[in-house]
């Protein structure tokens, strides 16, 4: 499950989205007609191409997201992966059949479910606060994939012989250093290049969508909490200008969620409030929020909920681009249309997940 192609099929929707970007509103007949991508080869015979040119050799010497260089001495044939981002990462480079531990939790991971469900059942190796260090090295992988948090406890790692790469895709440009780490490392370089490419397409047809429309400001709101916001070093402050918006809490200089007051919020009113995938509250609730009865978007009724039907598109993950798409066509519906979101969703989990999403939202 190495190589499949997907740029092709991926060129007709943003095609499609080009056409919807003109400055009359797209009927949802028109738009489904015109965002279909067609697939022009299938998965079998894409992988049949020959990518001599893209082999990778061993023993390799990489340089990690903490900036370590590591020498891969084989082609790694088992792996493990301490961090959802990772997996999911392995999963679109088709090396998912070479996992041998996962992180905490991936029982609970509905794209696991849905494209490899095999991976829910295999050891947990714990998570970035309580990694598994010894119960990982009983697996003896040949490679571990670990976040940067874990960066302390690398040595240790080392120490019981386990060769170990640490991510951390905490922007878009360092999303595509992970995605050509690991596809260096798992000697899928093609694959990883056409997914890179499949990302930065559907993007740069986002944004020659929504042209010069006006950006209105958006208040990105926590998992836990309305008065939790994500400041500019966040992941999600690229979703938002990607998808053609101003985030309202620029000017935060926390590195994670900020904490914020009601006041603060209308103070900023946002023309949108967004919250995040995963957020434990709803929409309903913010509507509903007395304290923010004043606020434009609570007015206009414009806050909504990022998709989470299949994972958390805020988190950097290679599907991630769908969150810029999906916010796009919420705050510029004459540009990009609902439909296109969903063909993006259809083409890219089909390509690389092996399903066809039964919800997008």
């Amino acid at each position: 499950m190495k190589m499949t192609k997907m740029t092709a099929l991926l060129l007709a929707a943003a095609m499609a989205l080009t056409a919807c970007g003109s400055t009359a509103a797209v009927s949802s007949e028109a738009a489904a007609s015109a965002a279909a991508p067609e697939v022009t080869a299938s998965p079998e015979e894409a992988a049949a191409e020959p990518a001599a040119e893209t082999a990778v050799t061993y023993p390799l010497t990489v340089t990690d997201q903490l900036g370590r260089e590591v020498t891969i001495e084989t082609e790694p044939k088992t792996l493990a992966s301490g961090y959802y981002i990772s997996t999911s990462l392995l999963i679109a480079l088709g090396v998912q059949d070479e996992l041998v531990g996962v992180e905490a939790k991936a029982d609970k991971r509905t794209i696991y479910s849905l494209s490899a469900p095999e991976l829910q059942s295999l050891p947990s190796i714990g998570t970035a606060k309580e990694f598994d260090l010894e119960g990982c090295a009983a697996l003896t992988p040949d490679l571990v994939i670990v976040p940067a948090k874990l960066k302390d406890s690398i040595p240790q790692m080392e120490e019981l012989g386990l060769t170990v790469l640490a991510v951390k895709p905490e922007d878009q440009d360092k999303l595509y250093g992970a995605i050509d780490l690991l596809a260096q490392a798992t000697n899928t370089v093609a694959r990883g290049e056409e997914l890179k490419s499949a990302i930065e397409d559907n993007l740069l047809s986002l944004r020659e969508a929504i042209g010069d429309a006006e950006a209105p400001t958006v208040y990105m709101a926590g998992n836990s909490s309305v008065l939790q916001t994500a400041g500019p070093a966040m992941y999600q402050n690229y979703m938002i200008e990607n998808a053609g918006g101003l985030n309202a809490a620029a000017g935060v200089e926390d590195t994670y969620w900020a904490e914020v007051s009601y006041e603060q919020v209308l103070d900023w009113d946002p023309d949108y409030i967004i919250l995040a995938s995963d957020a434990d509250y709803d929409v309903d609730s913010v509507l509903n929020d007395a304290a923010l009865a004043d606020c434009t978007a609570v007015k206009e009724g414009h806050v909504y909920q990022l998709p989470h039907a299949i994972e958390a598109v805020d988190s950097p993950v290679p599907g991630s681009f769908l969150g810029s798409v999906y916010l796009g066509s919420v705050l510029h519906p004459e540009q990009v249309s609902e439909q296109f979101y969903h063909d993006c969703a259809d083409a890219f989990y089909t390509t690389y997940y092996g399903f066809t999403p039964a919800s997008y939202e």
